[in-house]
């Protein structure tokens, strides 16, 4: 494959200032359970940071924590500075790392306890002082109160731990009231939000993070792009994961709940459209991979997309989705949005009024 890669963009981070790699790097495929050796994992880090991303996203629970642990240990061994970095990491699953997990009910909460004390193993797991961006991973809200919740994310970052606190997959309701409590006690509130969004997955983002928009700016970075590798291409008219694919042997927990999915009513709804947007890419003459990435950078309210890479190669085919970009044509999008079954849903965001 030719590696000659276009330039990275950059994009602002919501009402934040900071700009952001228009594509990210998230862990949870280079560490152990995500079946990669520590090399390749160091590689595809190393690939990712040459091409310009500059957004590395890591979490507590991803998995057993090790995704800090090896982005930490990259940094070091590759004499990278922080100032040149983004890193974010997530709080809420710690079980992972308890020596006790099937009895540590207040290691899995954002309880202020688990907020403080998680925060302080992702930052020796990181090796560094603070993290730029930490995500609140589960709304958590029939546990524990939201003032509870917004006041100790507010002390994480008055203590200096974290420069910005965030929210992760929360609902539109659940992110205003996490405003609404912080302006109305001159707290910290949350400034990003990182949801699910790409071709299969887009109601969240189009319906309940575009009012928010206007009105507190919230700035957004997207995960699973390719829908936990379905819109890869690679998985269609199948009912298991193929042998060898990383569905198939990856020990990360969340891709083992995902390969429950396969044969499904839900997998079985996808796979027409899978089918036919194969057929766009092919017209295009990219992968379905490159399609759907450029597709989600299409919308100028993301900020940032986070992938994940278990060889250089997938890397560096992310990295030239930016190539695909200019591509997307309006005469492209109507082809995408029919094939993927969103010919008469009307969205409003700033960069499409109708995608």
């Amino acid at each position: 494959m030719d590696d000659k890669l276009p330039d990275m963009q950059y994009r602002v981070l919501g009402r934040t200032g900071l700009r952001i790699s228009v594509i990210g790097f998230g862990g949870w495929l280079t560490s152990p359970g995500g079946r990669v050796d520590r090399e390749t994992a160091f590689e595809c880090i190393k690939k990712a940071y040459d091409a310009g991303v500059n957004f590395f996203d890591t979490a507590e629970g991803q998995p057993s924590a090790m995704s800090e642990t090896f982005v930490g240990q990259a940094i070091k061994r590759f004499g990278w500075k922080q100032k040149d970095l983004i890193i974010s990491t997530k709080i809420f699953e710690g079980s992972a790392t308890s020596n006790r997990p099937r009895n540590a009910p207040n290691t899995k909460s954002l309880a202020r306890k688990h907020i403080f004390e998680g925060m302080d193993a992702s930052l020796r797991r990181l090796d560094l002082p603070y993290v730029d961006v930490v995500y609140a991973r589960k709304p958590d809200l029939k546990t524990t109160p939201i003032e509870e919740i917004v006041r100790a994310f507010n002390d994480v970052v008055k203590s200096g731990k974290a420069i910005y606190w965030g929210t992760y997959d929360w609902s539109e309701p659940e992110i205003t009231e996490a405003i609404e409590y912080a302006e109305a006690q001159n707290l910290v509130g949350p400034a990003v939000d990182q949801p699910e969004y790409n071709l299969l997955a887009r109601a969240r983002v189009h319906h309940e993070y575009v009012p928010l928009l206007p009105w507190c700016l919230y700035g957004m970075t997207t995960h699973s792009p390719l829908r936990k590798g379905i819109l890869t291409g690679k998985y269609n008219i199948v009912t298991a994961p193929p042998p060898g694919s990383r569905q198939a042997e990856s020990r990360a927990k969340f891709i083992e709940e995902y390969r429950e999915s396969f044969g499904d009513e839900s997998w079985d709804k996808d796979l027409p459209k899978v089918e036919k947007l194969k057929g766009v890419s092919r017209e295009l003459g990219v992968s379905l991979a490159q399609l759907s990435i450029a597709w989600t950078l299409k919308n100028e309210d993301i900020a940032c997309v986070i992938t994940g890479a278990s060889r250089e190669d997938q890397v560096v085919e992310t990295i030239k989705s930016l190539e695909v970009l200019p591509r997307l044509t309006a005469a492209v999008i109507t082809q995408i949005k029919l094939a993927s079954g969103n010919n008469t849903t009307q969205y409003s965001t700033s960069s499409e009024a109708s995608r």
